[in-house]
């Protein structure tokens, strides 16, 4: 019989935090957590990427439960394949707040990801994606952009750095739209109110676990609503000095498996059903 786990939820962030910079998971990470569910915990993936560019490694790692994506704009149910719960961003208000935005720093390119199980991932003339392996269909002209519902709008600035367009950002759009910062080239605006955290207590309430048995791992600032939420949030050594600063404990990188070094210590070896080391994923199953 499995001992009682040390937490019953392990959220994991993915760029940066699960995955390493050659987008695959090391067989030590896969290792440790599938020690801590032979113990009886509950993995979630949780991850600013649209459900459709999470399915690929949510396959590769074998997962037929919960997923948060989109920010926590989404719910998705990895052995369905259903969407259990989605929040659209309005359009009118996307575009009034990138008026703001483009008011205070001037042009900005812009992307969006479409709501659904099969959206795309649609950039404007002049965007480029921050991880080249993701899908990105190009548009003519900004307004094509609207031509479906979408969960979030992706921006990027000419000269500005990520942190100065997102405190740009955040000083105008006010409660038009909820501004993040979810890696190097990557902010973005999402439906107002929502965050990872938000998500990840739909989830976790769907489940039956409570927040009080949760721990997370990331490295953003789009991590930090998931850290306060969380019992203990561990931010890696990689991770931004935002996140650091209100993060329990602070571990090693990504590259050096950093999710797994936490989790060996808190379900040591030795436990029931502990043999066996599951294999690497393979390139390009993750952004």
């Amino acid at each position: 019989m499995a001992a009682s786990p040390a937490y019953a939820l392990i959220a994991t962030d993915l760029d940066g935090t699960l995955l390493r910079g050659d987008d695959t998971v090391s067989e030590r990470s896969l290792a440790a957590l599938a020690r801590a569910e032979r113990a009886g915990a509950r993995h979630l993936v949780v991850t600013g990427r649209p459900a459709p560019r999470v399915r690929p490694l949510l396959t590769a790692l074998g997962s037929t439960g919960l997923a948060v994506c989109g920010q926590g704009a989404q719910v998705y149910d990895a052995g369905s394949g259903r969407m259990l719960w989605s929040v659209r961003l309005d359009r009118e208000l996307a575009e009034t707040a990138l008026g703001k935005i483009e008011a205070e720093v001037g042009p900005v390119f812009a992307a969006v990801d479409q709501d659904g199980t099969d959206g795309l991932t649609l950039i404007e003339p002049g965007y480029r994606m921050p991880h080249p392996t993701l899908p990105a269909v190009g548009v003519a002209r900004r307004d094509d952009l609207w031509g479906a519902p979408i969960s979030k709008v992706l921006l990027r600035h000419a000269t500005l750095s990520d942190d100065e367009l997102a405190a740009a950002a955040r000083s105008v759009v006010g409660s038009l739209a909820t501004v993040t910062m979810s890696g190097p080239g990557t902010v973005e605006l999402q439906p107002c109110g929502v965050t990872k955290a938000t998500g990840l207590a739909r989830a976790a309430e769907r489940l039956g676990i409570p927040a009080a048995a949760a721990l997370a791992f990331g490295d953003m600032p789009n991590d930090i609503p998931m850290f306060r939420w969380a019992a203990h949030g561990v931010a890696m050594a990689n991770a931004h000095p935002e996140l650091k600063a209100v993060a329990d404990e602070v571990t090693t990188s990504n590259e050096d498996d950093g999710i797994a070094v936490v989790l060996e210590r808190l379900f040591p070896a030795g436990r029931p059903g502990t043999a066996g080391v599951p294999k690497a994923l393979g390139p390009g199953v993750g952004q």
